[in-house]
């Protein structure tokens, strides 16, 4: 289901496996059935909540130079433990500075910098914006511009996830549902699926109205459509119903995924007209 350059965003409400999908896939925590196999080139770097391996006794330069002296960049050229450093908002006064002298934040920076020089294929992100700083956030957004390897992040921020993943991974009843599209996108559509469920609320409210003397009478095609619009519903919510396991049946499958979204989207579309529809034609004396 992950491929290369994904950048998927994990959401859904607090308590529901976020984290705990994270774990799994880092192999962090033991699954309660089945099991997660990883691959011989698999190279994961996770950066969670709890900062592990920090010894804070080193000073900020060698604990970093004791995953690697120099990087190499995308481009071929080398850079610096000292100028890596500074690109990561640590000033060339701090590197001899002991880590137990950092702030809670520079601890968190300089542990996911030692993560990223370990040369990692697949990164995990636990709710990044909760540690790192502002300007910290912006360097990271640039690294993952050039990262090469699948991104999955667990993050309620709507502003950072829209600059850092392209596909949605919704935790929603019990069930993870895929989005492609950045996370306002998402939210945009759910917006769009509670609308649409209080207008149902609101047409089941109003199916009995009261008839009046001066209501108009329904033209000839008012009636067709009258006579036709429930079995029009029944047929787009059985539609919709459809996709969704087709959606579910084919997660690996991003293409047909992508064609399927937008198809959702459209019969979403036509089932609100249709509520709307039945709501108006419903106060009519037939």
């Amino acid at each position: 289901m992950v491929q290369a350059k994904d950048r998927i965003g994990i959401v859904g409400d607090n308590g529901v496996g976020k984290s705990t999908l994270l774990n799994l896939i880092a192999g962090s925590l033991e699954p309660t059935a089945g099991q997660v196999v990883i691959g011989e080139t698999v190279r994961i770097a996770y950066f969670s909540q709890q900062i592990e391996g920090l010894d804070e006794s080193k000073r900020v330069i060698n604990y970093l130079q004791e995953v690697a002296e120099e990087v190499k960049t995308s481009g071929g050229s080398t850079t610096s433990i000292a100028e890596l450093l500074e690109q990561f908002l640590f000033p060339r006064s701090t590197h001899g500075t002991l880590i137990e002298k950092l702030s809670g934040g520079e601890k968190k920076r300089l542990y996911l910098l030692k993560l990223l020089l370990e040369k990692p294929n697949v990164l995990l992100l636990d709710e990044p914006t909760n540690d790192l700083d502002i300007a910290t956030l912006t360097v990271l957004e640039n690294f993952l511009q050039g990262f090469a390897g699948p991104v999955l992040t667990v993050s309620h921020d709507r502003y950072f996830l829209d600059k850092v993943a392209t596909k949605i991974l919704a935790f929603e009843n019990g069930k993870i549902r895929p989005f492609f599209g950045h996370y306002t996108d998402y939210l945009d559509e759910k917006a769009f699926e509670t609308e649409m469920a209080n207008q149902v609320q609101k047409a089941e409210k109003e199916k009995v109205v009261k008839i009046r003397e001066d209501k108009k009478r329904m033209t000839y095609q008012e009636k067709q459509e009258w006579a036709s619009i429930e079995g029009d519903i029944e047929a787009l919510e059985n539609r919709i119903a459809a996709i969704e396991e087709e959606m579910q049946a084919n997660g690996s499958d991003f293409g047909k995924l992508a064609t399927l979204q937008k198809e959702l989207d459209e019969k979403n579309e036509a089932l609100l007209e249709k509520y709307e529809r039945y709501e108006y034609l419903s106060e009519f004396d037939s």
